[in-house]
């Protein structure tokens, strides 16, 4: 992680690659000959995106996770995990008492971030949308310890910030926050509720997988969907342990009463109404001959959440993105749009007039690579001022968009998206150009009319 050694605030150094406003030297061009009339605001934030053609009227069976799927949460939960986390730091670990001047940034990390812990060969992935506040902390503490000449050893740190991160969650910290304030953590509980109500009143079957216990779960549900959401439910899973639930075949289900009081007799049969905890895939497959592309599962964490299901099971797979209502908005504007279309421009003319060697035209060249350069730093700029969109690096997908790609068939901003189709509508996704297939963009378009440089000279190599 970088360090920023100023007199700004701790919260400003971390956020210290702001937006700034580099100049469209050719902005006329941009606008008036590479940008067609209109082309602004052609993407639906609310929309669904389609990975794998897959008809919901083929869909027989609906299942959720919980947190981030039938619940989404407000940046004010960060901020409390985060300024909690942090004083356990100090309190519990003993760290700097300097560190309480550093706050929770909303948009300082994204999601699919790599942290070398220098722990063998593997390194830490940040997929969880609960590990926001952990990477904001982890940059917090490691910007401190560089800035006051700290020495320390990663791989502790990081096990440190981990702990004390899961404290927060373990010692049901978290759960008592949004219990006691619902109204002020969780967003789009109307939503939750009419998506829920559609799929049933369409004799679809619904269940539920969540890692969180059901007392949390159960008042969350009645906030947002009222009393008597269990009836819409035709299984109700709890503590679940996701990923193992979906590997480990040795734990069984066990039923539990209103109380949360574990019974321990043996589950033959799984029972409408019923709440069940932990449990496995596998028995639960056996137990409700749900199985195949008839089901269709929700959940906002890639591994965890989804790639058992699609890879080993063949199950239909929905994830939740929210960042992606935000990423469109952006992709949306008339500031992106020129700056990306001016970028593949320039990237054009690099690659075509790069056979011109005399001085004046090497420095033409040198002004538009440095200008490229500079487009290229505000377009990732809209997104992030830190690590860039969680979609794209520069021209490539990130690691999460491609494990977005191979582990969902469709993605969305929230299951309330659901609301916008039809039951039985048909996602279809759309074709993709590779580098070698039909051009784009302007600068692509004139290709064949050029003469190929160095084709005469190829000739006679042959």
């Amino acid at each position: 992680m970088a360090s920023h050694k100023s007199r700004a605030s701790p919260q400003e150094r971390i956020a210290s690659k702001a937006t700034t406003t580099i100049p469209l030297r050719c902005q006329s061009l941009t606008e008036e000959h590479l940008l067609p009339p209109g082309v602004c605001s052609l993407l639906n934030p609310a929309a669904i995106y389609a990975n794998n053609e897959i008809s919901l009227g083929d869909v027989e069976i609906y299942g959720f996770d919980y947190d981030y799927t039938l619940a989404q949460y407000s940046n004010l939960l960060h901020s409390m995990i985060f300024n909690t986390a942090r004083d356990i730091l100090i309190e519990q670990y003993k760290y700097p008492e300097g560190l309480r001047k550093y706050e929770y940034i909303p948009g300082f990390a994204i999601r699919g971030l790599h942290y070398d812990v220098h722990k063998g060969p593997s390194i830490k992935q940040f997929m969880d949308i609960f590990s926001l506040p952990e990477m904001t902390l982890l940059s917090s503490v490691t910007d401190y310890f560089m800035n006051h000449n700290i020495e320390y050893d990663q791989v502790h740190l990081y096990k440190d910030i981990s702990d004390a991160i899961k404290d927060v969650h373990v010692k049901g910290m978290m759960y008592k926050w949004i219990e006691k304030d619902m109204e002020k953590y969780i967003l789009h509980g109307d939503e939750t509720y009419a998506v829920l109500n559609r799929l049933v009143s369409h004799n679809k079957k619904l269940f539920l997988i969540t890692n969180s216990p059901f007392s949390f779960v159960d008042k969350g549900m009645k906030y947002m969907v009222g009393k008597n959401w269990r009836d819409l439910f035709d299984m109700v899973i709890v503590q679940a342990d996701k990923p193992n639930f979906f590997t480990d075949r040795r734990k069984p289900f066990r039923k539990m009463d209103e109380e949360g009081s574990l019974h321990w007799d043996k589950i033959s049969k799984l029972e409408k109404g019923k709440i069940y905890k932990q449990g496995n895939l596998f028995d639960f497959l056996r137990l409700t001959g749900w199985r195949g592309s008839k089901v269709l599962y929700f959940g906002d964490h890639l591994y965890s959440d989804l790639a058992d299901l699609m890879l080993r099971h063949g199950w239909r797979t929905g994830a939740i993105v929210p960042e992606l209502e935000t990423e469109i908005r952006i992709i949306n504007t008339e500031q992106y749009m020129h700056s990306l279309t001016w970028q593949q421009a320039l990237t054009g003319l690099l690659e075509r007039m790069q056979m011109y060697q005399d001085e004046e035209s090497k420095q033409v060249l040198l002004e538009w690579m440095k200008e490229r350069q500079e487009i290229r730093s505000l377009s990732k700029n809209l997104f992030n001022p830190q690590f860039g969109s969680i979609f794209r690096t520069f021209h490539n997908p990130t690691y999460f968009s491609r494990r977005l790609i191979r582990f969902s068939d469709i993605y969305m901003a929230s299951i309330s998206c659901l609301l916008n189709y039809d039951v039985n509508f048909t996602f279809y996704p759309r074709r993709t150009p590779l580098q070698h297939e039909a051009p784009l963009w302007m600068d692509q378009l004139c290709t064949g009319c050029m003469k190929t440089p160095f084709l005469e000279e190829m000739v006679h190599i042959r």
